[in-house]
């Protein structure tokens, strides 16, 4: 069975940055289980992962267009501190705004304080070492919700 549209799948994957070093992992954990063509994962790693099954090993070279994005000047801004209350900000503290965006600091003044509301991997090349473990029909419950609910589909 491919990987297409409306099935789930299960990979394991290490991403790594263009001085290749390692961001994230799966390795020595659990899967990595999406329900593909719903906008779960990046649109670079669904239109790479689209038609392999299971087996496949692949390398992905993702651009940041089709990762997450190029970073937007617009998203950062200088906010009042008394926004943040009296409690202590540092530098890389990241908050959920109000719309559920996170947002981290970037600089702290005594008056104002920088956020930056893009992705921290914007404007980054992206590159995946992908192994593809499983691939399955998605259930009726998962279709309907857009997202996979477990391994086997149940919650």
């Amino acid at each position: 069975m491919n990987i297409t549209k409306h099935k789930v799948a299960a990979i394991h994957y290490t991403l790594r940055d263009s001085s290749g070093t390692v961001l994230d992992s799966s390795e020595g954990q659990d899967p990595l289980y999406y329900l593909h063509g719903e906008n779960n994962l990046i649109p670079g790693m669904e239109e790479g992962l689209e038609g392999h099954t299971v087996g496949d090993k692949l390398h992905l070279d993702i651009t940041p267009e089709k990762g997450y994005g190029l970073r937007d000047p617009q998203l950062i801004e200088e906010v009042p501190r008394r926004s943040f209350g009296s409690q202590t900000i540092d530098i890389g503290m990241q908050f959920e705004a109000n719309d559920g965006q996170i947002i981290t600091v970037t600089d702290v003044k005594p008056d104002t304080i920088t956020v930056d509301g893009n992705h921290p991997l914007a404007d980054q090349h992206l590159h995946f070492d992908i192994e593809v473990l499983e691939v399955r029909d998605a259930t009726a419950d998962e279709l309907a919700h857009g997202h996979v609910h477990g391994p086997g589909g149940a919650h």
